[in-house]
C-alpha cells in the first residue's frame, strides 16, 4: 500500500510521496520490500496514487531488489480495502497486505503461520503500543480469533494498547466483502462485516518493532532507533563504530568530531572542526563545513551546511542551503531546495516549505506559507483553547476561521457572538475576518450567552455559530467554541476537518466580490424569549405566582432572562444582572450560592437560582435556602420531569449515580447511558424518544427547546413542574434517595494508559462491564468506572456503593489496581 500522501509529515512529503521518504538513507519501502523478501514473499503488487512516477522509477519492476513488482493505480481514492480490490485481478490466491510507509520487522511469517492453522480468512497483525489512539485498537479471545475493535478510539474508549498495524493475510474471498467503484475501508467496513457475518477472523499478536511514522516526531524518533539496533534494518554503508555508519565515498576529517550514533551518507563530505552530536544522519551527498554543530538532527541527500550553523533536532530536505552560522531549533524543519541565509534563526517546530528564502538575519517564529503547522492538539475538550493574546492570537484566529469557513459552503451564514471581555472582542472581530475572507457572512450577536447563540445557529438562515469567551475559572485564557446548524458543539469529524485544513493552509480564497458580509440579527432576543416561552404552559406558571432569586453572575443571560420571567409572572429578585467581565472574574460561585441562599431565606422566596456567565450551568437554592449540589439538583430535577417528558428516555452520562434509574423507573422512563462529554450528552439528547439530558455539573437539556444546556430554559421548566405538581423544591429533594459516590484520580503517564485500561479489562473478565466511556465494572453492591482523562496524564476513578464506606473502597480498591498495573 503506497499511495498515501503522508500530509502531517509535511513540508518533507509536499513533494515526495511518504513511501519513498529517506529512513535510514533508504526509502521506507524499500525496507518494507526487504522484509518481505527476508519472509519468502518475492511477488509484490504496490497501490500507487500520490506521485506514483517517483515510486515507480525507483522501484522498477523489483528485479534491482529480488523480487517481482506490478503496480495498480488509483485514479480516485478508494480506501484500504477499495485499493486491494483495485488489484484484485492478480489477488488471486492468498495473500498479504502491508503499508509501504511504516518502519518495522515483525514476524510475517508467524501471521501468516497462525492465518493457514486457523484456516482463516482474514488474520490481523497485532502490536501493542503505548498510545493507541491513533490506531485501530483490538481485543482477540484466548484462542486467537478477534472478539472487537474500534478505529482511532478517544481515551474514553481505551480498552487495549494492542493495535491494529495495518498487516493483513488475507484469502482471495474477501473481496466478496469488497463493494467496487467506492471507496471501502477494511477496519471501518471489511471487518465489521466478518465479525457479523461469523467468518474466521483472527489476529497474530505478534513481537517486533512497528511504527507508523505518521508524524514528524515519529520520523525523527524513528532514526534514533534504526540507530539503537531496536529495528533490524540494513543502513546503507559500513559501521566504523560502534553506532557510526559510514557509506560508501563518504569523507570524514579526522578532526571532525562524532559524539554519538550516527550515519554519515554516501559521498558526503564532514569538514575539520565540525562536530556531529548523537542522533545525526546525513543523507547523500551532504557537505558539512567547519565549526557546524549538528544533534538529534536529520539531513536529507544534497544539502549544504556552511560553517557554524547548529541543527538540533531540525529535519532538512533535499538539496537545501544552510549559510554561515544559521540555527535550526528543536522541531524545525525545512522543506527541499530552501535557503536560509546567514545568521537566520529558524525557532521550534517551525516549518519552512519547498522552494522558500529565509533572508540574512531573519528570526521565523511562525512557519514560511505554503502550508502551516497544525497542532494535533487544535481542539480541546470545550473548543480551541488558550492564552489570549499568546497562544490564541488575532492571527491564528483568522486562520482558524479560515478553516471553519472553507468547511462550509460558499455565501453560507455563520452567527458569531462573545462575552464583554475586550479579549474576547478582539479576537472575534479577528474571526469574523477570517470568515469574510472565506466567502462566508456573519451574522453578529455582539454579547450574548451561548444558548441565544445556539439557538440562533438552528435557525434557516445560518449553517452554524461560533462564540468567543473567556474560559471559566482562567480570566487569562480564550475559549472558541463551535456550533453545528443544530446548535450542538461540532463533532469529532468535524474538527478533524478544521484541523487538517488548518494544518495545510489549504483555505479557500474568494473574489474580491465574493468577500463575506456583516449583518446583526434583527430581534433575536425577541426571538428566542417568545420561543422559550411557547415551551410553557404560561397560565399554570402565573397561578403559582412564584418568588424567585437570580444571580446572573454578570452574564449576557441578565439581557435575556427578565423578559422570560416577565411573561411567567414571576417576581424576580436579581443579582449582579449586567454582563461585566472585570466582575465576573472576581466572584467566586461559592459566594455567590451563600448571598443567594441569605436572599432566599430573608425573602422567603420559592426558589434560589445562580445561572453561569455563559448561560449553560445552573446551580438552585430551595425554599429554605438549601443548595442543592449538582448531584441533588440532578435528581430533584430528573424526578420531576420524569412524569411530563415528550418521550420514554432521559440521558445521562455514565458517571451518574444508579439512583437515576431507580428514580425514572418508577415514570416508565428508561435512562440512556452516554460519554461524559458534553457533545456526547447533547448528541443523545437529539435522538428521537430522549425528553430530557443533564450532565453531572450543573447542565440541563429541554430537547423540546434546545438540544444543548441552557440554564434559562431548564430554570423555566423546573417552574412549570413545580407549579404543575404543586410542589416546594424543599420537599423534592427530601424526597430524594441516599446516594454514596466516591471519585479518585491516578496519575497515568500517556504512554500508559491503554496498558492500564487492558489490564483493567483483563483483571475484571468475570465481572459484567459497560464500554460506553472507559471501563465500568458492576459489583454486587456498586460500581466502579476508571476512565482516562483525554487532556491530562491522569484515569479517573468513579465509584458507588451501599453506603460512603463501601464507595470509597471501591475507589481505593481500583486506585491500587491501577497503580499496580504502572509498575
Amino acid at each position: 500500500m503506497a499511495g498515501g500522501e503522508g500530509t502531517r509529515l509535511r513540508p518533507l512529503t509536499s513533494n515526495c510521496p511518504k513511501p519513498m521518504l529517506p529512513l535510514g538513507n533508504r526509502p521506507m519501502m524499500e525496507h518494507i520490500v526487504s522484509l518481505l523478501h527476508r519472509h519468502g514473499i518475492d511477488e509484490i503488487v504496490v497501490t500507487v496514487a500520490f506521485l506514483a512516477k517517483q515510486i515507480r522509477t525507483y522501484f522498477g519492476d523489483g528485479s534491482e531488489f529480488g523480487v517481482k513488482i506490478v503496480y495498480a493505480t488509483e485514479d480516485q481514492p478508494l480506501g484500504t480495502a477499495g485499493s486491494v480490490r483495485n488489484a484484485m485481478d492478480v489477488l488471486d490466491e492468498r495473500f498479504l497486505v502491508i503499508s509501504g510507509d511504516v518502519l518495522t520487522d515483525i514476524d510475517l511469517t508467524k501471521i501468516i503461520d497462525l492465518h493457514e492453522q486457523k484456516k482463516a480468512l482474514a488474520t490481523i497483525g497485532l502490536v501493542h503500543v503505548e498510545n493507541p489512539l491513533e490506531f485501530g485498537i483490538v481485543i482477540t479471545k484466548e484462542d486467537g480469533s478477534i472478539e472487537r475493535f474500534l478505529e482511532k478510539p478517544t481515551w474514553g474508549q481505551v480498552f487495549s494498547d494492542t493495535i491494529n498495524t495495518g498487516i493483513f493475510v488475507l484469502e482471495p474471498e474477501i473481496f466478496e466483502y469488497i463493494e467496487a467503484d467506492r471507496p471501502v475501508d477494511f477496519s471501518s467496513e471489511v471487518f465489521p462485516a466478518l465479525l457479523s457475518d461469523s467468518k474466521a477472523l483472527y489476529g497474530a499478536v505478534v513481537d517486533g518493532y512497528w511504527e507508523d511514522v505518521g508524524t514528524l516526531e515519529a520520523y525523527v524518533s524513528a532514526h534514533k532507533d534504526v540507530m539503537d539496533s531496536k529495528v533490524r534494518v540494513d543502513v546503507p554503508g559500513f559501521e566504523v563504530g560502534k553506532g557510526v555508519w559510514l557509506g560508501e565515498g563518504a569523507e570524514l576529517h579526522p578532526d571532525a568530531q562524532v559524539d554519538g550514533f550516527a550515519i554519515i551518507g554516501e559521498n558526503s563530505r564532514v569538514e575539520a572542526g565540525a562536530r556531529l552530536g548523537k542522533y545525526t544522519v546525513l543523507g547523500k551527498n551532504v557537505r558539512v563545513r567547519g565549526d557546524a554543530h549538528l544533534e538529534r538532527s536529520v539531513v536529507h541527500d544534497n544539502a549544504y551546511i556552511a560553517e557554524g550553523v547548529q541543527l538540533r533536532g531540525a529535519v532538512i530536505g533535499r538539496s537545501s542551503d544552510l549559510r554561515r552560522g544559521a540555527r535550526c531549533d528543536d522541531g524545525s524543519v525545512i522543506g527541499d531546495e530552501c535557503f536560509i541565509g546567514d545568521g537566520a534563526h529558524i525557532g521550534s517546530d517551525v516549518k519552512i516549505y519547498p522552494f522558500k528564502t529565509v533572508e540574512a538575519g531573519a528570526t521565523i517564529n511562525s512557519s514560511i506559507i505554503w502550508e502551516s503547522k497544525g497542532s494535533r492538539s487544535l481542539f480541546s475538550r470545550s473548543g480551541v483553547t488558550g492564552l489570549a493574546n499568546v497562544d490564541i492570537t488575532p492571527e491564528l484566529v483568522a486562520k482558524v476561521a479560515m478553516a471553519f469557513a472553507t468547511t462550509l459552503r460558499k455565501d453560507s451564514t455563520v452567527i458569531t457572538s462573545r462575552d464583554s471581555s475586550r479579549a474576547a472582542r478582539m479576537l472575534k472581530r479577528a474571526f469574523m475576518a477570517g470568515l469574510n475572507a472565506g466567502g462566508i457572512n456573519v451574522l453578529d450577536l455582539e454579547v450574548s450567552p451561548i444558548p441565544v447563540t445556539r439557538f440562533l445557529a438552528r435557525q434557516p438562515v445560518a449553517s452554524a455559530g461560533v462564540s468567543l469567551r473567556l474560559v471559566e475559572g482562567d480570566p487569562q485564557s480564550i475559549v472558541i467554541r463551535f456550533f453545528d446548524q443544530d446548535g450542538l458543539d461540532i463533532g469529532e469529524d468535524a474538527q478533524r476537518k478544521i484541523e487538517r485544513i488548518f494544518a495545510r493552509e489549504d483555505f479557500r480564497r474568494v473574489l474580491p466580490s465574493e468577500i463575506g458580509d456583516i449583518g446583526f440579527p434583527p430581534r433575536a432576543l425577541e426571538h428566542y424569549t417568545s420561543a422559550l416561552g411557547d415551551t410553557v404552559d404560561l397560565s399554570i406558571v402565573r397561578q403559582a405566582r412564584f418568588k424567585i432569586v437570580i444571580d446572573y453572575s454578570y452574564g449576557a443571560t441578565a439581557f435575556v432572562m427578565p423578559n422570560v420571567l416577565a411573561k411567567l409572572g414571576a417576581d424576580v429578585l436579581g443579582v449582579n444582572p449586567y454582563a461585566s467581565t472585570r466582575q465576573a472574574i472576581n466572584v467566586e460561585q461559592e459566594d455567590s450560592l451563600e448571598q443567594v441562599s441569605a436572599l432566599v431565606k430573608a425573602s422567603g422566596a420559592n426558589l434560589g437560582a445562580v445561572i453561569s456567565a455563559d448561560g449553560e450551568q445552573l446551580s438552585l437554592i430551595d425554599d429554605r435556602g438549601t443548595v442543592l449540589s449538582d448531584e441533588q439538583a440532578q435528581l430533584a430535577v430528573l424526578g420531576l420531569v420524569a412524569g411530563h417528558i415528550d418521550g420514554d428516555k432521559i440521558a445521562v452520562p455514565v458517571t451518574v449515580s444508579s439512583a437515576a434509574e431507580r428514580i425514572a423507573s418508577a415514570h416508565g422512563v428508561e435512562i440512556l447511558r452516554t460519554k461524559t462529554s458534553a457533545t456526547a450528552l447533547m448528541a443523545a439528547a437529539s435522538k428521537r424518544g430522549v425528553g430530557f439530558a443533564s450532565s453531572a455539573h450543573g447542565g440541563f437539556i429541554v430537547p423540546g427547546f434546545l438540544p444543548a444546556f441552557d440554564a434559562g430554559a431548564a430554570l423555566v421548566k423546573i417552574l412549570e413542574l413545580l407549579a404543575r405538581e404543586k410542589l416546594t423544591l424543599s420537599s423534592v429533594r427530601a424526597s430524594l434517595p441516599d446516594t454514596h459516590l466516591a471519585h479518585a484520580s491516578v496519575i497515568t503517564p500517556w504512554e500508559q494508559k491503554g496498558l492500564v485500561m487492558r489490564t483493567l479489562v483483563e483483571l475484571s473478565k468475570d465481572r459484567r462491564m459497560e464500554l460506553i466511556d472507559g471501563v465500568k465494572v458492576f459489583h454486587d453492591d456498586g460500581w466502579v468506572l476508571a476512565l482516562p482523562d483525554p487532556d491530562q496524564p491522569v484515569t479517573h476513578i468513579w465509584a458507588e456503593g451501599s453506603s460512603d464506606a463501601r464507595a470509597n473502597a471501591l475507589a481505593q480498591e481500583y486506585e491500587r489496581r491501577l497503580a499496580q498495573a504502572l509498575r
